[in-house]
């Protein structure tokens, strides 16, 4: 579960992505998810803190190392969020942070990656800033690999810099905001707000949630979240086109005419890409309700007045 720019890399350099399943009642992947899918093809593991929540990451660093894979951590909805004390993006070998202007850690366009390799820096910094290029001497740049000029404009850093000044305290607000609502939408008969584990230390919510049970009410969740949006609560559905292998329809078209890199060589099997790929993913996402991003303006209040929309719309709809 996640959105398309987490694979969007991935594909542009012809990696064939495999996608483990949910654990059930979450959004997040777990090292027992991903186990069963590893082979000797397998290179990396790439984990998505869904809505800020992090991923139990260090059995999956575990599982890393037991089969030397190099493990990467989406961070674009936790920022500044902590995992058992530690922040995100510092959990793995590598943790990739977006600065899109709907991000907690907004600005206008652009992101990082965090990485305590120098080696592998100053790789990215290769490929990524200096379009592949080195200099040689009489002759000027040589570009020995394909290589990108993805250098953030000067505005946009001075922007994002800014931020940092007042993210800790903003994320710290956010962390008490969402801990709350979990509490009041959890007094709600049939409603299922996302289970906040123990190792999250610090949830940098940047959007939240929650599921109905549909055998409580009259209405499915589409028509839920309809009410609940009409109610007043801007940005609320579903995220059904979150579950990558149903909505990355060019995936199950490559595959299945073994256009590259599906052909064999170079893939030593056939992969196929469906939402049946990851039933527990499918299940979830076919009760849970997003809605809007969680602001740092927002008060105790603005959650209690958005618990009191969902027990509306709950009470008004019961089976």
């Amino acid at each position: 579960i996640t959105d398309y720019g987490t694979i969007m890399g991935l594909c542009a350099e012809d990696y064939i992505p495999v996608f483990a399943d949910t654990e059930p009642g979450s959004p997040n992947m777990s090292a027992s998810t991903i186990e069963p899918l590893i082979t000797d093809r397998t290179r990396a593991i790439l984990c998505v803190h869904k809505t800020g929540l992090f991923c139990d990451m260090d059995p999956i660093n575990e599982l890393g190392r037991k089969h030397s894979l190099f493990v990467y951590e989406d961070t674009c909805q936790a920022v500044m969020g902590r995992y058992k004390g530690r922040l995100a993006g510092t959990l793995a070998q590598a943790g990739g942070f977006s600065f899109d202007p709907e991000k907690t850690l907004g600005s206008d366009t652009g992101g990082c990656v965090v990485t305590d390799d120098d080696e592998l820096a100053e790789r990215m910094r290769f490929i990524g800033h200096s379009r592949g290029a080195r200099m040689k001497p009489h002759f000027g740049r040589l570009h020995t690999e394909r290589g990108y000029a993805y250098r953030m404009p000067a505005c946009t850093a001075a922007i994002t810099l800014g931020q940092m000044e007042i993210i800790d305290e903003q994320v710290a607000h956010i962390d008490k905001l969402v801990r709350y609502l979990t509490q009041l939408l959890g007094d709600i008969p049939g409603i299922i707000p996302l289970a906040i584990p123990d190792y999250v230390t610090t949830y940098s919510a940047w959007m939240t949630g929650f599921s109905i049970d549909p055998a409580a009410f009259r209405v499915d969740a589409e028509e839920f979240a309809a009410q609940v949006a009409e109610g007043g609560i801007p940005g609320t559905g579903l995220g059904k086109y979150y579950l990558m292998p149903a909505a990355c329809t060019f995936l199950h078209e490559q595959s299945a005419n073994k256009e590259y890199p599906f052909s064999m060589p170079p893939a030593s099997r056939e992969y196929h890409y469906s939402g049946d790929n990851c039933p527990t993913a499918q299940e979830f996402l076919a009760t849970f309700i997003r809605w809007s991003s969680i602001c740092a303006k927002y008060q105790p209040e603005h959650c209690e007045l958005a618990a009191d929309i969902v027990r509306e719309v709950a009470d008004r709809n019961r089976a």
